[in-house]
């Protein structure tokens, strides 16, 4: 998934008034592996969603919009998490706040062992928020720390190096999750048992779930130890005052609502297309192939917006933002249209092309959003982070699309709609904010 903003935390903006730059910098070369290891991990956790949904849509033999309960239940974390992980890492400070994270991001992979034992939906989706509880408020922590790592002039340039590793965790994950997890998808079926039997199926097969989340835990725990022993690092971090709701009257500003509401859009579009990419290419008009083997297709879906991100940064240099967002918005709503009316290859591909066109989506939009907000920035960033909700609210309503209509290539229709409120947005923000 894309990343959300730092939150609240200060920026550097030099040696003499902000020791935590000189120290973060000093201390660049131990920070920068753990903090490249975090968006890795926690990008690849986000997307391991896409592998999990069809696992347990036929375990629970769930209908679509069930499913997508899953995005649900940890991208309403931001909502619920965002602000009150912010207030703790303001006090306690970014090392500290990211062992807080990876801990809480441990306990949530093993919750899944008390989950499958019980063999319940609901269990899944609580394991699943408090895993997610502990994404945000490691993404809560990386963004500003990574502007310590180094001069505050490059500090773009390394977070598109971090955002990098981001999509490699996006990339490989899926591809080694549908291994273990879908591959393991037996012969009977859930809808073919009942009673002391269908309990016992879901036990033994929710295992692969557990000892994939299992592994993570093991790793999560073992990074926690390596940044706690580097919790003292940086010295006087910063510390920003005021009260975490106040960024809302940003609201209020057209350019910047707007920009927030197409966060909740893009973000709720790329997952609801993510999570579905199992179903739709296993479908029979299109590759007709088994689960694991349509597993193995989502990393192409993140390996796109990788490539995306690298020659993306050097076309926004040159061209408009506002034009180019409009143009890969207008792109994946060509890409849908295309994939909804063909079968096939072309449908499986085209589907999977639009994780090319999210590739600059997330960034275009919060730049063109928060521009001109100044001393605001900050604040900015925090309703940002809190619009990326819209993975919960999104996809099951595309689930519920795809249930009423009996299509999955139907469903498309309403992250096709997203892209055009997107696209709109690009044409209306191209023009500078007048200072």
């Amino acid at each position: 998934m894309a990343l959300s903003p730092g939150v609240t935390a200060a920026r550097p903006t030099g040696s003499a008034d902000n020791p935590a730059a000189d120290a973060g910098r000093s201390n660049a070369p131990h920070l920068a592996g753990f903090v490249m290891a975090l968006f890795f991990i926690f990008g690849g956790i986000t997307s391991l969603n896409d592998v999990i949904i069809p696992k347990l849509k036929e375990l629970f033999t769930l209908d679509y919009m069930q499913a997508m309960f899953v995005q649900s239940a940890f991208f309403f974390a931001y909502f619920v998490v965002s602000l009150p992980a912010a207030w703790v890492v303001k006090r306690i400070g970014y090392m500290r706040g990211a062992v807080v994270g990876l801990l809480t991001m441990m306990g949530g992979c093993l919750l899944f062992i008390p989950a499958s034992a019980s063999a319940t939906f609901g269990m899944f989706l609580g394991a699943l928020f408090v895993l997610a509880g502990g994404v945000t408020i490691v993404q809560v922590v990386t963004n500003p720390l990574i502007s310590l790592l180094g001069k505050p002039d490059t500090a773009s340039s390394r977070l598109t190096f971090a955002q990098a590793f981001n999509s490699l965790g996006t990339t490989i994950f899926p591809y080694v999750g549908s291994m273990l997890i879908l591959g393991s998808l037996a012969k009977v079926t859930a809808s073919q048992l009942s009673g002391a039997a269908l309990s016992a199926y879901r036990v033994a097969e929710t295992r692969a779930v557990v000892h994939a989340y299992f592994g993570l835990a093991v790793a999560l725990g073992v990074i926690a130890a390596v940044v706690f022993v580097y919790r003292n690092a940086l010295k006087r971090e910063p510390v920003a005052h005021g009260s975490l709701f106040e960024g809302f009257d940003l609201l209020r500003r057209p350019r910047f609502a707007f920009g927030a509401a197409c966060i909740f859009l893009y973000v709720g579009a790329e997952v609801a297309i993510g999570s579905m990419i199992v179903n739709y290419v296993s479908q029979p008009h299109v590759l007709a192939i088994t689960a694991e083997a349509a597993g193995k297709l989502i990393p192409f879906y993140w390996l796109g917006a990788l490539i995306g991100r690298f020659i993306g940064s050097g076309v926004l240099r040159a061209i408009n933002p506002g034009k180019v967002l409009a143009f890969n918005a207008l792109g994946a709503i060509a890409l849908i249209v295309i994939s909804a009316n063909t079968g096939g290859n072309v449908a499986a591909w085209t589907l999977l092309a639009i994780g090319l066109m999210n590739s600059i989506m997330f960034p275009t939009i919060f730049t063109l959003a928060s521009e001109g907000l100044g001393e605001r920035a900050a604040d900015g960033s925090g309703v940002i982070c809190v619009a990326i909700v819209g993975g919960a609210v999104i996809p099951p309503l595309t689930g519920r699309l795809a249930d009423a209509s009996g299509s999955l290539g139907i469903a498309l229709a309403l992250p096709a709609l997203c892209y055009a409120v997107i696209a709109a947005f690009g044409l209306f923000a191209r023009r500078p904010v007048r200072s």
